[in-house]
């Protein structure tokens, strides 16, 4: 369903599916795609020495999979994505884990500039298989109103 402006409302609350199962490939392909070099994402003996044991999955790849499954339900008829307030990792998150989201609508704000459009003001939240958050983050997303 493609959404506009008008579609959301504060308190709002859209529960993304299907989930998405994590791999150790997937996290060794991100990790080495974006040259991040820190071993616990992949030196499975380095991560063994950690306090979690093993090795974590990258942080940006949590963010951007939590994301992407918004994107259908909130910002897939987006201008733009404005702004990213916050973004707190609040557990880890491990190969084979399964992530799925859940994102609120806090604010809804029609432009003062242009009237074709307004922005959104919404928080999302990566949960775990368990149930368990793993991350929250905000964001401000430019909508476009419903056409005349």
């Amino acid at each position: 369903m493609i959404r506009y402006f008008e579609d959301f409302s504060p308190g709002q609350v859209f529960k993304h599916w299907p989930g998405r199962t994590i791999t150790d490939f997937d996290n060794t392909w991100f990790t080495l795609m974006t040259m991040n070099t820190n071993p616990l994402h992949f030196d499975a003996a380095y991560a063994a020495k950690s306090q979690h044991g093993r090795c974590l999955v990258n942080g940006l790849l949590v963010l951007s999979t939590v994301v992407g499954m918004s994107v259908k339900d909130v910002s897939e008829n987006a201008i733009a994505n404005l702004e990213y307030e916050s973004v707190r990792h609040t557990a880890p998150t491990f190969g084979g884990d399964t992530l799925y989201a859940e994102t609120t609508v806090l604010e809804t704000t029609p432009s003062k500039s242009k009237n074709d459009r307004g922005i959104i003001y919404v928080e999302t939240r990566g949960l775990n298989q368990n149930g368990e958050q793993v991350m929250i983050l905000r964001r401000r997303i430019l909508q476009p109103r419903r056409p005349a």
